[in-house]
């Protein structure tokens, strides 16, 4: 073979590779140019399949939360809980949640919001739909906060239709992270030690979450509309004005004499922590040292040469050689086992708490049975109330004692202990009106547990059903008439209660 041949042979062996190498690194930065580049959306687009056209990638890792599709029934598992909360909606049905792509159905299908017959029918405000879509921004926009924290939660069944998507957390322009609820740029600005002006792009990765993630009641609040007509809004609020602890804001709600509803057995004035994720995380190592919500449950992920955040939210232990084991260094069988033997520890303490503040519920009511009069119970209703504040507020974000164990502990150990206080006292109170040997009865099944506390558990379900066979459907082909769906979130969606 001639020499020049083989130098030809041999360059174009070199040079084909180069080429194509060339021709793949400029795809790749022309394809993560085009992510670089600021679309045109609208403002305030609900329909994150939009947005997906320009971030395929995002949209495609969110709509993988749907595989988080299993009901698990909490109430089935745990049943002291229908009688921590006897009276209260979350007797009634409680599951643990699902991914994002399932909240706004599961928000509709639960026993908890009922079965209104029309827009202004049923037990819920309008608030309970607040933290479920993109299109309460939206609505907040067109007619103002005050006019979407007024009326019943059925007023917007046939506006509220997106499960969680871009537009809860992203500038149409701009796409940087912002905060849509007004009301948590209040609560920061008040409780000081971040104020939102403040916020860095960090920052952000957190605070876009704690718009939900956050305690919250809803503050009846007087305004006038357009028409001149005097009406009460129950406006979302955040408790922080005296600090982010659970001491704090369980003495903001003893100072304004706040009451989520009234116990069915035991009388007491109670308080429901919904779902504290962002201030237990703040106390935790990973909150005190910087590390955002998304770092972890939106870690960044590569295909080819393009680096974009997995939308795909859930456990990090779902993705832990991209979470977890990006800064800690065991291996992944030593932290899942550490993790594990610590979580143990929890649900032992859960547990105990779940039985004592129980127990405590039954033989308040026996005493009040008895004879026993309000002024007796004034101290044991108090130590009830802050005995399940405290044990609920450590439970109910879910993940808080993967963001703070220690405080997470704590906080049971005190809900344990004033529990407690509450049976001792009860103890003398029963003995003087002759009821020393009481002994609460079995809730050891949710049926025992609900049927214990006079749940109409059946006749709740018929009615719910009468609701989903007849306003929900009209919502549904209200809402598709209008367009406001995004049609990948209803595709094969799949009905799920713990009740049918």
């Amino acid at each position: 073979m001639k020499k020049s041949t083989v130098v030809t042979i041999s360059s174009v062996v070199v040079i084909v590779p180069l080429l194509l190498l060339a021709l793949s690194i400029n795809e790749n930065k022309a394809e993560q140019q085009q992510i670089n580049d600021v679309p045109k959306i609208k403002k305030l687009e609900t329909i994150s399949a939009e947005w997906g056209k320009h971030f395929p990638r995002q949209y495609d890792s969110y709509l993988q939360t749907r595989k988080s599709d299993e009901i698990d029934d909490m109430l089935e598992k745990n049943p002291a809980l229908v009688v921590l909360w006897a009276g209260y909606g979350f007797s009634k049905d409680y599951n643990a949640p699902r991914g994002h792509f399932y909240i706004l159905e599961d928000n509709i299908n639960t026993l908890r919001t009922a079965a209104p017959i029309d827009s202004k029918t049923g037990p819920m405000p309008t608030a309970c739909w607040t933290c479920k879509s993109p299109d309460v921004p939206r609505l907040m926009s067109e007619i103002g906060e005050e006019d979407f924290f007024t009326g019943k939660w059925a007023r917007f069944g046939n506006e509220v239709v997106n499960p969680i998507g871009c537009a809860d957390c992203h500038d149409n322009e701009t796409m940087r992270l912002v905060i849509t609820r007004p009301y948590l740029k209040r609560a920061l600005d008040e409780e000081g030690s971040l104020k939102t002006a403040d916020a860095t792009h960090q920052d952000m990765r957190t605070l876009v979450c704690a718009q939900c993630h956050s305690e919250y009641y809803f503050k009846p609040t007087k305004w006038t509309d357009k028409d001149g007509n005097e009406k009460v809004a129950k406006v979302v609020t955040l408790p922080w004005k005296n600090g982010l602890s659970v001491e704090a804001m369980e003495k903001y709600y003893d100072d304004i004499s706040f009451v989520d509803w009234t116990h069915k057995i035991s009388k007491t004035p109670m308080l429901k922590a919904q779902h504290p994720g962002y201030e237990i995380y703040k106390t935790g190592t990973h909150g005190l040292n910087g590390v955002s919500c998304a770092d972890c449950h939106m870690p960044y992920v590569r295909e080819g040469g393009v680096k974009y955040s997995s939308h795909n939210v859930g456990s990090p232990f779902d993705n832990i050689a991209n979470t977890c084991l990006s800064c800690h260094r065991e291996d992944e069988k030593t932290l899942r086992d550490t993790v594990a033997r610590k979580l143990e520890r929890k649900e032992e303490l859960t547990k105990a708490a779940m039985d004592v503040i129980a127990k405590a519920h039954l033989e308040a009511g026996k005493a009040f049975e008895m004879g026993a009069t309000e002024e007796e119970m004034k101290e044991v209703q108090q130590d009830i109330r802050h005995a399940q504040w405290r044990w609920d507020y450590s439970i109910a974000s879910h993940g808080s004692f993967f963001h703070a164990p220690e405080e997470t502990l704590r906080i049971l150990g005190t809900a344990i202990n004033k529990g407690q206080e509450a049976r001792v006292k009860l103890r003398i109170i029963l003995a003087k009106h002759n009821g020393v040997d009481y002994v609460a009865p079995d809730f050891s099944t949710k049926e025992k547990a609900q049927q214990l506390i006079g749940l109409p558990f059946q006749q709740l379900v018929d009615e719910k059903n009468n609701f989903l066979n007849t306003l929900r459907k009209e919502h549904i082909k209200d809402a598709s008439a209008k367009g406001l769906y995004d049609p990948k979130t209803r595709e094969g969606l799949e009905f799920k209660t713990s009740y049918n």
